[in-house]
Parts: structure tokens; C-alpha cells; sequence
């Protein structure tokens, strides 16, 4: 029989640990992100580790919904805007989202986020990265800041296998992840790993092995995405010339409940599908609707009688 509450880090009939429950809970205020395109590139586009970027990403290596500005305070300004006409009161987080946000001397890194950890604007600062673009230099000075503000590092690891890191062009490997991931849990900063389903040369059984690790690594957070086909990048290209088979909205949902079931039940998962800008989508659609993806989830969850943590194994 499930239990009366039948998970205990929900506040809103969710059966899994929300990204909104952990802020709230956290800032005891409703809090979203601003998010910032620092300028940064990628070590998997420059030559550092490979040249071209991994077969998905947009020209602007996920910040597509960024304000078109190099001047940072302008972002910030224009993203505070358009949060702000939702929730004015609620706290605000320094997201910085595209590209690789610690590629860069650490000197260079200080000299952008120093100010940030003195801004009273935000609770938060949130850095999305590569294991490869962080060392035990760049470890330490991000631990010290952390005792200013609340900070949150995000690493990209889409996939544990070696052949869909060879075949999306990834430029390292998965020693390389969960070497810094124990790091920087040793160093008590707060981690987020990124997954991606639907991988055209994944099967679930692989999907569902990389949620076994990420439930084994243990993170404080989590975010699923479904693939984007993006006009302009590489994989993009190839599905105009020769479409492949995705994964269908109930496919995806069905995963997401099975990828739900293996997780920690402390674990928040703070996103369970993926935005990308309409006018440059080309498939999945479907993921263009997702209040409707994220509520059906929801759905499936409770027909299964089911929840976040009920099979998974320590």
C-alpha cells in the first residue's frame, strides 16, 4: 500500500523532489533564474579538446534564449524583466547557461564571478560546465566562495556510454565526470548532472544505466532532457536529410517514470524535459508542450501507484 504522504519532499501532490519545493524550502520564497551568456566557448569547439561540439548544440551552446548581448548587465536586466512579470517578489539566481562557464584561467574566472558573490540581487549563483574545464585550483576557489552564497555547479554528462559520448562528439570520457562530481561533493558545492533520452543510438536499457549511475553518484540534483533536433547544428542537418526515429511523448514519459523510480528520494529533480526555441525546433514537436508532458507525467505516475525513490537500490 503506498503511504498516506507517499513522498515526504513534496509539498504539491508532486511524487518526486521539485526543483520549486527545494527553493522554497531553501529561500522560503518562490525564486527563478536569470540566466547569462558570459561569453564563454567550449573546449570541445576551440581545439582544446576536439573541434565542432557535440553533434546537438546550438550555435550558442544552449543560451539560445538569452538576450542577444554581450553586455552581461543588459541580460540581466532584460531577463529580471520578463521573470519579474510573473513572480515580483521572488529571489533571484545568477544563472550562467551557455557555453562552458569555467573555460577560462582562474584569474579570468575570479574577475567575473567575485562581483556575483558579493551581488545582493541574487540568493544564488548557478555555473553550468565540463568536467574537463575544472581543477582542483578552480575547486578550491569555487569551495571558498561557496560559504559566501549558495552556489550550484552543473555538469553535462548527457550519457555514460563511451560509444554515444564517441558518436555525439563529446570530447571526454566518464572517468573524467565522476572524478570532478566526487571532487566537488568533497568540497561540499552542490552538484546538478545533466541527462539526455532519446539518443538515436541509445536503447532504453542504456537510458535506464545511465540513471543508474547518476542514482549511485548520488547528486543533489538532477535534470532529464528529451534530444532536440535543432535547425543548424549537426544532428539537425542530418534529420533534414535522413529522418530517424525519436521517441514518442508516451515513450518518453514512460522512461522518465522508470528513470524517476531508480532515483535517491533526496535527489531533486529539477527538470524533467527541455525548452527549445519553436522557430528552430524540428523534432520531437511534442516537447513544445510542456505543461502537457510534465502534467501527464504526473498522471502516470499515480496509475502506477508510484514514486520518486520506490526502486531504487543503495
Amino acid at each position: 500500500m503506498i503511504k498516506s504522504n507517499p513522498f515526504p519532499f513534496s509539498n504539491d501532490n508532486k511524487r518526486y523532489k521539485t526543483y520549486n519545493y527545494f527553493v522554497r524550502e531553501t529561500y522560503k520564497n518562490k525564486t527563478f533564474k536569470i540566466s547569462i551568456d558570459a561569453g564563454f566557448t567550449c573546449p570541445n569547439r576551440d581545439g582544446t579538446s576536439g573541434y565542432g561540439g557535440c553533434v546537438f548544440c546550438s550555435a550558442r551552446g544552449s543560451g539560445d534564449m538569452i538576450p542577444d548581448t554581450e553586455n552581461i548587465e543588459l541580460q540581466i536586466q532584460e531577463g529580471h524583466r520578463i521573470m519579474s512579470q510573473k513572480w515580483p517578489n521572488a529571489e533571484k539566481i545568477a544563472y550562467f547557461q551557455a557555453y562552458t562557464n569555467t573555460h577560462a584561467p582562474l584569474e579570468d574566472l575570479k574577475k567575473l564571478y567575485d562581483p556575483f558573490f558579493e551581488d545582493d540581487r541574487f540568493v544564488g549563483i548557478d555555473i553550468a560546465t565540463r568536467s574537463d574545464c575544472l581543477d582542483d585550483e578552480k575547486i578550491a576557489y569555487f569551495e571558498a566562495m561557496s560559504h559566501k552564497k549558495d552556489l550550484t555547479i552543473e555538469i553535462g554528462l548527457q550519457s555514460i556510454h563511451k560509444s554515444t559520448g564517441l558518436w555525439m562528439n563529446r570530447g571526454h570520457d566518464l572517468d573524467s565526470v565522476t572524478d570532478i562530481l566526487l571532487k566537488l561533493k568533497k568540497a561540499k558545492i552542490r552538484t546538478c548532472i545533466h541527462i539526455i533520452n532519446g539518443f538515436p543510438v541509445e536503447d532504453k536499457a542504456m537510458m535506464l544505466e545511465t540513471i543508474d549511475y547518476v542514482a549511485k553518484i548520488k547528486p543533489d540534483m538532477v535534470k532529464i532532457h528529451m534530444l532536440h533536433l535543432l535547425r543548424g547544428t549537426k544532428l539537425g542537418n542530418q534529420y533534414i536529410k535522413e529522418p530517424f526515429d525519436m521517441l514518442s511523448k508516451d515513450e518518453y514519459i514512460d522512461l522518465v517514470v522508470d528513470q524517476i523510480e531508480r532515483l535517491p528520494p533526496e535527489v531533486t529533480i529539477a527538470r524533467l524535459t527541455g525548452d527549445g526555441l519553436s522557430d528552430d525546433l524540428l523534432a520531437p514537436l511534442w516537447t513544445q508542450k510542456k505543461t502537457i508532458v510534465l502534467n501527464d507525467i504526473d498522471k502516470l505516475m499515480v496509475k502506477r501507484n508510484t514514486w520518486q525513490g520506490k526502486y531504487y537500490k543503495q
